[in-house]
């Protein structure tokens, strides 16, 4: 199949319709895939779909906080008292939305699907160069999200937009992407590649990812089951990921130093620090989950500790969290020293080392941390469900 390119000229890809179909990361499947959203056609007629909205806002002002004043998110140009309000107008227009991915009924199953991009980390990839992780990233946001409804991702699918296409860059970045799919056992399935002249500044791209996974509709997790007493476990992340970039970027332009300078008290450069990929969770997340006593999930993104791990609790929960049991990476103590961010700014911007949270009954927890102890991965518990609401720290 050829496809002429011409200036403005979209480029679809698509693979056959398999559940597993094998991929060569150095072939660029070009085709059409289908307009229109089957969910706009359906949601229609079914009173059990279940939607939500699961990108945040993100506004880019250039503002430049008081030199001497500590830096917030806002100051950066990111607002998220802005986009909570956006999604609760929208809820009163589409009601269920406000969890981390959309359920929609297919037989006794739940499809699940979750879009997100990376934010402005593609600024750092631009400028450091370091292409070939920035697509695992975009599978991670997607696949992380969906699988906190206990859902096992099925498939995905890429929008790659650019003003010129750099064939090579662009391999690179997609080689990530499979890279993440495997990671998450699903397939890629198709994407878009947009070249739009002007729309972008020379050597620029973005990108967003779409997932959708499957689980039966009596093994969602949704948090209903949760009571005061229950345990939060948390999985360590591998740093930034994928969120509060733009307060970083205003942290490493207010500190004097570069990408290529190494992060203070570590054998790594910041731009490696910043660029690590964010970690899949799906395998290990499914797994535990198969082994029962997982009662909520929350995927640590934009807004933090503090707006993402009350959202799984029911009315009248909340809990306390014991800041002192994991060890905070040296790049979330570099970004508040550099930036003089404070302590809630810090919890409500940035995951602190702690990428994805679950909510499990206490027989559940001993077992999970007991694993843990034996080396077959990381997790810590983190805090304990109590009566109230919110987050607080101990």
């Amino acid at each position: 199949m050829t496809t002429s390119l011409k200036p403005s000229a979209e480029l679809s890809r698509s693979l056959s319709a398999s559940t597993r179909p094998s991929i060569n990361p150095n072939r660029r499947y070009v085709g059409r895939l289908a307009s229109g959203s089957l969910f706009t056609k359906f949601s229609k007629n079914s009173l059990e779909a279940k939607r939500v909205r699961t990108s945040g806002v993100v506004s880019m002002s250039k503002k430049d906080a008081d030199k001497g004043a500590g830096l917030t998110y806002k100051d950066a140009g990111v607002d998220i008292d802005a986009g909570s309000e956006l999604v609760r107008r929208i809820a009163k227009m589409a009601p269920g939305i406000g969890g981390f991915g959309g359920l929609y009924p297919l037989g006794d199953s739940y499809l699940v699907a979750g879009t997100d991009g990376v934010g402005t980390k593609l600024k750092l990839a631009f400028e450091t160069g370091i292409h070939e992780t920035i697509g695992i990233d975009l599978v991670a946001m997607s696949v992380n999200d969906i699988v906190t409804s206990g859902a096992k991702p099925l498939f995905f699918l890429d929008y790659f937009a650019t003003s010129r296409l750099d064939v090579d860059l662009a391999e690179k970045v997609i080689k990530g992407i499979v890279d993440g799919c495997q990671q998450s056992d699903c397939a890629l399935l198709g994407g878009e590649t947009a070249e739009m002249p002007d729309f972008y500044a020379n050597s620029e791209y973005d990108l967003s990812g779409f997932a959708v996974g499957i689980v039966k509709k009596d093994s969602v997790i949704d948090g209903k089951n949760i009571v005061a007493g229950d345990v939060l476990i948390g999985l360590p992340s591998s740093g930034v990921h994928s969120n509060g970039f733009s307060l970083v970027r205003r942290v490493l332009a207010r500190s004097g130093l570069s990408l290529k300078d190494l992060l203070p008290g570590e054998n790594i450069t910041l731009g490696e620090a910043l660029m690590a990929p964010t970690v899949i969770y799906v395998k290990q997340v499914l797994d535990l989950i198969s082994k029962g006593g997982v009662k909520g999930i929350a995927h640590v993104t934009g807004g933090g500790f503090t707006d993402n791990i009350p959202r799984v609790f029911p009315k009248g929960l909340g809990t306390v969290i014991d800041k002192d049991s994991w060890e905070v990476p040296a790049v979330f103590k570099w970004i508040q020293e550099a930036g003089r961010v404070e302590d809630g700014e810090m919890r409500r911007t940035f995951n602190m080392g702690i990428g994805m949270v679950l909510v499990v009954s206490p027989e559940a927890s001993r077992r999970i941390l007991e694993d843990a102890a034996n080396g077959a991965y990381k997790a810590y518990r983190i805090g304990e469900v109590v009566s109230g609401e919110g987050v607080t720290y101990s």
